[in-house]
């Protein structure tokens, strides 16, 4: 059976500090103002503030990012093949060099946000590149988004988000060993899917 990477999230767990954000960013030397890893709050009308009224307060967290789905819209309306699936890992991956810069994956992706386009020549975060030089490429005029870190599973290591999360609230692995970290706790955990009702079939799962 081929694999299907994918991740789990325990939002009782996530404390929604934005590391494995900027571990992201880092590792894959996204441009300034560019996220593809961000963690919403579920609560007030911003960023950290709780819901009710004191004592009565509750506020979680959502972390969001590509869900890599099994049946991704955002490949079969590509008219030039940029984002495709990767066969070996189920991981959805985005070809800058093949990428025209239409945007009709940032519109049938139902997930808002979880990709950016490059409207001027990419400018680092820093005042130089830095991160993994196996990294993807950011180009002007094209789509890019999160990649599960292909170029760390490829050499036998974890997404950046996932080694880098303090509270240990992700875990990475494949959904189709039964044997992995993930499948049991999917398995063993209440769990949700963003937009299920979609039917594309996001592998990132949130423990409830």
């Amino acid at each position: 059976m081929a694999l299907q990477y994918g991740i789990v999230v325990d939002t009782k767990r996530c404390i929604g500090c934005w590391t494995c954000s900027v571990t992201c960013k880092l590792e894959n030397n996204i441009p300034e103002d560019v996220w593809w890893n961000r963690v919403l709050t579920i609560g007030g009308k911003g960023t950290d503030t709780p819901a009710g009224e004191w004592p009565n307060l509750k506020m979680s967290y959502v972390v969001m990012q590509c869900q890599h789905c099994s049946e991704p819209e955002c490949v079969k309306v590509c008219p030039v093949g940029a984002p495709h699936k990767d066969p070996e890992t189920g991981i959805v991956m985005q070809d800058p060099d093949k990428c025209i810069g239409c945007r009709y994956c940032i519109a049938a992706c139902p997930y808002t946000g979880v990709r950016s386009f490059n409207w001027d020549e990419p400018k680092p975060a820093m005042e130089f590149p830095g991160g993994n030089s196996k990294a993807p490429d950011h180009q002007k005029h094209t789509v890019e988004k999160c990649t599960m870190c292909a170029h760390r599973v490829l050499d036998g290591e974890l997404p950046a988000c996932v080694e880098g999360c303090p509270a240990r609230a992700r875990f990475f692995g494949d959904l189709n060993d039964s044997e992995s970290d993930v499948s049991k706790l999917i398995a063993t955990r209440e769990h949700m899917q963003l937009l299920p009702e979609k039917e594309t079939g996001p592998n990132i799962y949130y423990l409830v």
